[in-house]
């Protein structure tokens, strides 16, 4: 699957420029020019990159970050004209990966991208370890531990649990585990996920006697 970039950048010569550049190198790419509709597409979906102005109108790219950064990791290259040390400096404190000022060569802009693709391919294999307390997830070895204790997962309830424990103290909806979890195209009973959730607090949480898996009424479910 080709990794998918957005590019947030109110100059839409630039975004389309950029665009076509990052297509014809076999990304997939998907554009906003406006500070608050790229934040909705940015928290929408599942991005592996974001190439982000700073200055855009209706959201600044800085607060977009801010916002950004509470609910994704998201590797995010921050795009200026400005060209201070203090904006740079600004952004990288914020947690942007990387910094690139305008105008700038498409070739060094690739550069940093498939930079960044690889620091978060290293990272992502350092954390193949996902953990809340005792309960811990290997995705290398699909093992699932309570304390050292093996706990025996079917390949749904596995993913299940992998996506709540990768969204912490996250509140998922039902919709969003059907989505990460069945998939866009499942067809079959909306209530399959509460089927799930009760399998795996049988194997965990009934089991252990510790309450793992959080229902928060109305919402969804929640691992803290």
């Amino acid at each position: 699957m080709n990794e998918k970039i957005l590019i947030i950048e109110d100059e839409e010569k630039i975004a389309r420029f950029v665009e076509l550049e990052l297509s014809h190198e076999g990304y997939e790419v998907s554009k906003a020019h406006d500070g608050r509709d790229g934040l909705l597409l940015a928290e929408k979906e599942g991005w592996d990159l974001i190439l982000l102005d700073v200055m855009l109108p209706g959201l600044s790219g800085m607060e977009i970050l801010r916002r950004l950064r509470k609910v994704s990791d998201v590797p995010v290259i921050m795009l200026t004209a400005k060209d201070s040390v203090s904006d740079k400096v600004s952004g990288l404190d914020m947690g942007a990966d990387d910094y690139i000022t305008k105008p700038f060569a498409i070739e060094e802009l690739l550069a940093r991208i498939r930079a960044a693709f690889k620091r978060n391919r290293k990272a992502e294999r350092r954390s193949s370890i996902l953990s809340s307390g005792r309960l811990s997830l290997d995705r290398n070895s699909h093992l699932v531990t309570y304390d050292q204790t093996p706990i025996d997962l079917t390949k749904r309830e596995f993913i299940l649990l992998e996506v709540l424990l990768e969204n912490r103290s996250i509140v998922l909806s039902r919709d969003t585990l059907l989505e990460k979890v069945w998939g866009y195209d499942y067809m079959g009973e909306t209530n399959i996920v509460d089927v799930y959730i009760y399998y795996l607090r049988s194997k965990i949480d009934d089991k252990f006697g510790e309450k793992i898996i959080e229902t928060v009424r109305g919402v969804g479910y929640m691992i803290k």
